[in-house]
């Protein structure tokens, strides 16, 4: 069952990633919001998900497919960014490139750490 669960969760992961991205990656903006968004978003979740799957080593296989491996893997896209940031490259903005590339890389892995404290924080 461990398909379906990843099937399930990535197409509600992909569904809100098209939606955040319809709604805020317009106007030409240098960093697209909705994009940065998604990823930051799932940088969060992931080490939330990531503490809770730790405290709680019992809970089925499944959730854990569906949330970080369907739902997460299908709302963060680091194609998309990289696709951004080689567009930004091309048009000679190699500062906005690097920006662009920072923000998803390093805010990516600080949300994940901040989620993971939340997690432990809010868990005692």
């Amino acid at each position: 069952m461990g398909w379906l669960a990843v099937g399930a969760g990535a197409t509600l992961g992909a569904w809100l990633r098209w939606r955040l991205s319809a709604v805020y990656n317009v106007g030409g903006h240098l960093v697209p919001i909705g994009t940065l968004a998604v990823n930051w978003i799932g940088g969060y979740a992931i080490g939330f998900l990531v503490a809770c799957f730790e405290q709680h080593p019992g809970l089925s296989p499944e959730w854990r497919l569906f949330a970080i491996t369907g739902f997460l893997g299908g709302l963060t896209t680091f194609s998309t960014f990289s696709a951004e940031a080689m567009i930004l490259l091309q048009r000679g903005d190699y500062l906005w490139a690097i920006g662009h590339s920072a923000l998803h890389l390093l805010g990516s892995i600080a949300l994940c750490v901040a989620g993971f404290a939340t997690y432990r924080a809010l868990a005692g």
